[in-house]
């Protein structure tokens, strides 16, 4: 029940498991061997595990170290994914604690199911192929049946290598079900005078043809130490890149945040790390450079529209080159047939999810809005449509969902949130967001001089939004989801929360608005995390998916919450959870979801990330992490531009931090400091 870490180097990926050495899912595309597992660590002739033993995880986004202490002996291992190459390297370091010289014998089980190819992974599991393995001097070779995809795994010492003996798995394989594999084995014997330390590097390197993946061993297990060191120096570099204006790595920058709050601090640099960890620049991205929805596990090479809006701001503000090519090439994809597109190829990913409206127009307000580039709007798509008319379409497209009702409805469970079958057809949330996706392109009209339209998509908002509040249940302070036969069934979920209170808070009134923070801080609210669905929900018995379900939440709606608190006229709710909310930010970046502490124990005192096996299918890391920025720089700060830019700051983060500042936000052409007390100094 504790999530294996994974690491990135932006080229590719790697889930770095539970014993001491052993790695698996790695990945740098095209190539990819599904969640094959290697390296698997044998010591002095006995399987690592076998020992029982706990081993120390420390993740850091350059390294993962594991440490574990045997008799006589302590072991350390840091994992790295090596910078600039398609491999990664692991230094093993092993003391001697005892009295007397000894010749410890470390083995690690090898094995690759690489694959290669041009079309879309589309599916959850990244694909994977049967392999031949053979041996090389000391390494071992892994190459599948079209030669298209190439592993070479060895160490940096005089070691012995050879094959397994068992005939190479089948293409039905499945890992956890069929086993994990064996291609061969090599074995390394250290001999470590008492009280001194030996060490030894291991390199699993990919390509696709035999003298890529050669070349990349040779060069990485020439020096794996600096290979370790190199990976340190890279992610400071990266760090520091993201909220430096003219820095090297980003078409943009983020305001640096000072401020004496931990919980303030700790949250922004979650948001922060959990997006940068989600960039691929490998060589064959159709768009030069994309960001990933999740990692380690699941969906490589894909983007959701869902995810990706939810850390709207950041990218807007981080990487705005990036996001603008990633808006055009959705705006020629029919967003209603969709959730994502594949960055090897372009092409479509999966079903339509019920978002794609309101998420593709506050992507494009919240570029335009941050940038200045309010000529994007008239950019023309391979369509011959301009983002101007996507705009419009997507503000109307719910006129098409309605039946028998004034509202859309948005279908079945697999368009909208998967685990929570009562959460179907007409619901609140996006038809609130119709409500906003109205208003805002009303703002766009107005600001291109279309008074008129402008006044008529907000008369119709104004109509709509009537017929949202009646799905609001009164005195309970949650809504219903209307089903096709006119009934409504009650539903207690924190996504009707989150997107009525971001969206309409100023059309409801007093009474409901209080009804709303009740529920949340009654059925909802944990001290360290949110159950996305209250447990005195009866659908609360349908799944254990915790990103959506009782037991826990997708990692976004912790950030929406609080956001959504602050509109409906909560503030204090929200700051005085934050310390809470920080206190899960222990377990590397945002996790695609966390338990709450009565499904799962804490974690350090930090909600648990769920894992990925089955029934949970929770990743590590999702790209929705940057909400904590929006709510620190939007919420928090009250930084929040319209089309015209920057205006009144109106924020309560003064209550924890009177002198906090933002330093550099750039809106438009202006670079500002935003300072707790409202204040906005233009810099020079």
């Amino acid at each position: 029940m504790i999530a294996p870490p994974g690491l990135t180097n932006h080229l590719g990926t790697v889930r770095v498991d539970h014993d001491l050495t052993s790695v698996s899912a790695v990945q740098f595309p095209p190539v990819s061997q599904g969640l094959a597992t290697t390296a698997v660590a044998f010591v002095d002739g006995r399987i690592f595990k076998s020992y029982g033993v706990p081993v120390t995880h420390e993740w850091r986004p350059d390294r993962v170290v594991r440490r574990a202490t045997l008799p006589g002996l302590e072991v350390e291992t840091v994992t790295v994914a090596v910078p600039g190459t398609t491999a990664v390297a692991i230094d093993v370091r092993v003391r001697n604690t005892g009295s007397e010289a000894r010749s410890v014998e470390v083995m690690l089980s090898l094995a690759a199911r690489v694959v290669a190819g041009s079309e879309a992974w589309n599916a959850a599991y990244s694909p994977d192929a049967r392999n031949e393995a053979s041996v090389d001097g000391d390494r071992i070779v892994f190459v599948d049946a079209a030669a298209s995809a190439w592993s070479v795994q060895g160490v940096d010492m005089p070691a012995t290598a050879r094959l397994s003996g068992v005939a190479p798995t089948s293409e039905a394989f499945s890992v956890g079900v069929g086993g994990m594999g064996r291609g061969g084995d090599v074995t390394v014997v250290l001999d470590v005078a008492a009280g001194a330390e030996a060490r030894f590097g291991y390199v699993n390197a990919v390509g696709t043809s035999r003298d890529e993946a050669f070349a990349v061993f040779d060069a990485v297990a020439g020096d794996v130490e600096a290979a370790v060191a190199a990976s340190e120096q890279y992610w400071n570099a990266q760090l520091e890149a993201a909220v430096t204006p003219g820095n090297g790595e980003y078409s943009g920058h983020l305001p640096m945040l000072e401020t004496s709050s931990e919980a303030v601090r700790r949250l922004y640099w979650w948001g922060i790390l959990g997006v940068i960890y989600m960039r691929r620049d490998y060589a064959g991205n159709v768009l030069g450079r994309s960001y990933d929805t999740l990692m380690p596990n699941y969906w490589g090479t894909t983007t959701f529209i869902w995810d990706y809006s939810l850390s709207s701001v950041m990218h807007a503000l981080l990487d705005p080159a990036e996001m603008r090519r990633q808006l055009l090439h959705w705006v020629v994809n029919d967003t209603h047939t969709l959730y994502g597109t594949s960055s090897l190829t372009g092409g479509p990913i999966g079903q339509w999810y019920s978002v794609n409206d309101y998420a593709m127009t506050r992507l494009v307000r919240d570029y335009v809005r941050f940038t200045g580039d309010v000529g994007f709007l008239d950019e023309q798509a391979d369509d011959g449509r301009t983002v101007l008319d996507h705009l419009r379409f997507w503000a109307r497209a719910w006129h098409g969902l309605r039946r028998s009702s004034p509202l859309a409805d948005y279908g079945e469970i697999e368009n909208l949130l998967e685990c929570v079958s009562s959460y179907t057809h007409e619901v609140a949330s996006f038809n609130a967001a119709n409500v906003w996706n109205l208003r805002m392109t009303a703002d766009v009209l107005e600001m291109r001089g279309d008074a008129a339209g402008a006044a008529e998509l907000r008369a119709e908002a104004d109509e709509l939004v009537i017929e949202v509040r009646d799905l609001y249940l009164s005195g309970e302070g949650y809504f219903a989801a209307r089903q096709p036969d006119g009934s409504k069934l009650p539903v207690r979920h924190c996504y009707d929360f989150n997107i009525v209170g971001t969206t309409i808070a100023e059309d409801l009134d007093e009474s409901i608005r209080a009804e709303m923070v009740d529920f949340f801080r009654r059925e909802l609210q944990t001290p360290e995390w949110l159950r996305a669905l209250s447990p005195w929900d009866p659908d609360a018995s349908y799944s254990v998916r915790p990103d959506h379900q009782w037991n826990g939440a997708y990692t976004a709606w912790p950030a929406d919450s609080a956001r959504a608190l602050i509109a409906l006229g909560e503030p204090q709710v929200a700051l005085d959870w934050l310390p809470g909310l920080a206190r899960t930010a222990n377990q590397g970046p945002p996790g695609q979801a966390h338990f709450v502490e009565e499904a799962q124990p804490l974690v350090n005192g930090g909600a648990r990330k769920a894992p990925p096996q089955l029934p949970y299918i929770n990743d590590w890391a999702c790209s929705s992490a940057g909400a904590y920025v929006a709510l620190v720089i939007e919420s928090l700060f009250g930084a929040a531009p319209g089309l015209d830019g920057l205006g009144t700051v109106d924020g309560c983060v003064a209550e924890l931090d009177g002198s906090a500042v933002l330093r550099g936000l750039r809106v438009g052409d202006r670079l500002v400091d935003v300072h707790a007390d409202g204040r906005v100094v233009d810099r020079a």
